[in-house]
């Protein structure tokens, strides 16, 4: 039992029930009018109901349109949003939960504003600073990214704030708050970090004013003292209110360092904020500068930030940034902050705390750290999740008994056929779920090897397919007789993609590894593989078993790997997809030179574009070789010869060459089961490549319509 992280805790006046915060998020799920509609309302409510202790509505527009950044956000800037916001925060009491709105006026990212052809409102001038945020993009991402700067009457302008311009600001923060305060919040934040219209004070990067509110850090946080304030004497001081601050801006020079967020923090106190939020930012103009703040990729990013803070202050500190429950308990314990904010982990599993509180631990839908959430708020579509395809889709996708329990045959193991045989259990349908290995997972168990937190998915899956009365028949191949034996009213079809090797000469040389040979050599499944592919000596040290052995010792061999595979020093990937940047990723930490060829324009396509910034960032920093837009004209003993787009040709040297290209639709199971009776459904990869998001959201689906 985490006796912290569970215990309750107060925040000014504001008594809650765990220290389990929902922290603050861009969700893109309210209605385009700035109201909230029933979709975020589920939304927020499923956390609630989950448990959450108190949840943070993400930026709370003041000041809508003006001001904000997201096509679809919460406004709370005049009455007429009241009806709505006063049912959400009945709704969310409802469950036991607490409940703020983060207020937030977007300053220098104002998308609307450029959108609307409004000057946006800045502390100074912003200097032109070139991006390479698009660099990496696809083409259909770079339309939806740049979608709002391209519409008719579209204009990137800034404005300088006057006094009277601050005065105004202040007051709309005032008037949001009581707003807020009249709709039902407990409490409000104000958002002073992320390069907002607070922050962009406070930073002395883009604060260079020559008045009051420029120079000194008492001057530059001026606004936000008197904002602080504002809230205070509209709303009454005993109603809580705090500050979300940056605690240091990356690869900013003379940006906010960590000092001038300690003083901030210690001003704040002082001008009445019952609690500091520890954040931080990164130079915005660097796509991969994404993934170190304010989406953090490093685990307990900035704890040690929030424990600094927490040093100077007397009021609580709320710590965020990719911390899991285990450590959550740690620095809780070590009086290091008083809070924890969770956005992910409660995107991925509403119910975590209550599966905390019941000591449920294993039942805890992990978070893979993909970055299909806020990726899409980059690409201004709604937020959603890989791994649970109900985020953002609560009044779309409810759970509810069948109206008739029938009998579901899954075919498939993998994350689509587990999904879909849980789902289909939990409305009472009775389930035969038939893998043709002896292990659950499929294609995402042999990809844990290379991205640990799939193998965290695997292992959740197949928790809960083992908990419910699924009958479950390993090593178990579908034939057309089984199928007629079994007589399934519902067939449901998730034997994953088909994997063709590419027409290309040389491609069954020994130096070449398909993803199904790698399988083969790793786990030890299929022993022909390394009689065609190694030699003696290799095989000898690869052993009977193959590296992993037992293949549900998938962290033992992921150490294994760093002191020995069955793959040259010299590696060409072919295709840079997900998978074979994932390839990349994990054999150049394995001390191997790897070169990446990809035919199409971009790479990672498959991938969210923060995780893609981030991994392609990685690789670019460890000179790994990325060529794209070029064919490969043949495979040679020594090397792969390629031809760019100008007809020139040349050879990247290989002592191994991995394909991780070719996988493909796979229908031709369901098709040959098709008219045995029953329904038939195809899920997940064979029936077009979606790998985790698209396998678990398909599964989600169907298993609710059967």
């Amino acid at each position: 039992m985490l006796k912290n992280l569970l215990a309750p805790g107060r925040i000014g006046s504001l008594e809650i029930r765990n220290r389990i915060i929902m922290a603050p998020m861009g969700s893109n799920l309210a209605q385009p009018d700035g109201h909230m509609g029933e979709r975020i309302k589920c939304y927020y409510e499923e956390r609630a109901r989950g448990g959450a202790g108190l949840l943070i509505v993400g930026v709370g527009a003041i000041s809508y349109p003006a001001g904000t950044c997201n096509p679809n956000q919460v406004s709370i800037s005049d009455d007429a949003f009241l009806p709505d916001l006063c049912d959400f925060t009945r709704r969310i009491h409802a469950h036991g939960a607490r409940v703020a709105i983060q207020l937030q006026h977007a300053g220098k990212v104002a998308v609307r504003d450029i959108e609307d052809g409004r000057p946006m409102w800045v502390p100074s001038e912003i200097p032109y600073k070139p991006s390479d945020l698009t660099a990496d993009l696809t083409r259909e991402e770079m339309g939806l990214f740049v979608k709002n700067l391209t519409q008719p009457g579209a204009k990137m302008l800034y404005h300088v704030m006057t006094k009277s311009d601050i005065d105004e600001l202040v007051a709309l923060f005032a008037d949001a708050a009581e707003r807020a305060q009249r709709a039902g919040f407990d409490a409000v934040e104000l958002h002073a970090g992320h390069g907002y219209i607070l922050s962009g004070f406070l930073s002395p990067a883009t604060n260079k004013r020559d008045d009051e509110y420029g120079g000194s850090l008492e001057n530059r946080a001026r606004l936000l003292v008197e904002v602080i304030r504002a809230v205070k004497e509209r709303t009454g001081a005993a109603f809580p209110v705090w500050c979300r601050i940056d605690a240091v801006e990356f690869h900013t020079p003379g940006g906010i360092s960590e000092e001038d967020a300690r003083r901030t923090a210690e001003v704040a106190e002082a001008a009445g904020a019952d609690a500091i939020h520890v954040s931080a930012y990164a130079d915005s103009s660097k796509a991969s500068a994404f993934t170190d703040a304010p989406l953090v990729h490093r685990a307990c990013g900035f704890v040690d930030y929030a424990a600094e803070i927490k040093r100077r202050v007397g009021i609580p500190v709320i710590a965020v940034g990719r911390i899991e429950p285990e450590e959550a308990e740690t620095i809780l314990a070590e009086g290091r902050a008083d809070f924890i904010a969770m956005a992910r982990k409660l995107l991925a599993d509403p119910e975590l705390p209550r599966k905390l509180q019941e000591d449920r631990v294993e039942d805890i839908r992990p978070c893979i750290y993909c970055y299909t959430c806020v990726g899409q708020i980059f690409l201004n579509q709604s937020s959603c999740c890989a791994v649970n395809p109900v985020s953002g889709r609560e009044s779309e996708l409810p759970l509810e008994p069948a109206e008739k329990p029938r009998h579901v045959l899954v075919v498939g193991g993998g994350p689509a056929g587990m999904e879909a045989a849980r789902v289909a259990a939990l409305r009472g349908h009775r389930v035969t779920l038939c893998e043709k290995t002896e292990r659950l997972g499929g294609t995402a168990l042999f990809s844990s090897l290379v991205c640990e937190v799939n193998g965290r998915l695997v292992e959740w899956l197949e928790t809960q397919v083992r908990k419910l009365p699924i009958e479950l028949r390993l090593d178990q191949e579908i034939t057309p007789e089984l199928v007629r034996e079994l007589a399934p009213e519902v067939t449901l079809v998730a034997v994953g993609a088909r994997r063709r090797a590419p027409a290309i000469p040389g491609v069954e040389r020994s130096l070449v590894l398909s993803g199904d040979d790698l399988r083969g050599l790793m786990t030890g499944s299929d022993p022909s593989v390394a009689a065609r592919k190694l030699s003696l000596s290799q095989r000898a040290l690869l052993g009977v078993g193959g590296l992993i052995g037992v293949t549900d010792r998938m962290a033992l061999a992921r150490q294994l790997t760093r002191h020995w595979m069955p793959i040259g020093k010299r590696v060409v990937v072919l295709g840079g997809g997900l998978v074979g940047l994932e390839l990349a990723d994990f054999l150049r930490e394995r001390g191997r030179e790897v070169s990446v060829l990809e035919e199409g324009e971009t790479f990672g396509a498959e991938m969210s574009p923060p995780l893609r910034w981030r991994v392609l960032h990685e690789l670019r920093e460890a000179d790994v070789q990325l060529c794209s837009s070029l064919r490969v004209e043949a495979i040679e003993e020594n090397g792969v010869t390629v031809v760019d787009g100008e007809g020139a040709r040349s050879t990247v040297a290989a002592d191994t060459v991995i394909l991780a290209v070719g996988a493909e639709a796979n229908p031709a199971l369901a098709k040959a089961i098709a008219g045995l009776g029953g329904e038939v459904h195809e899920l997940g990869d064979c029936s077009g490549v979606g790998y985790i998001k698209g396998a678990m959201l398909d599964a989600a689906r169907v298993a609710r319509e059967i």
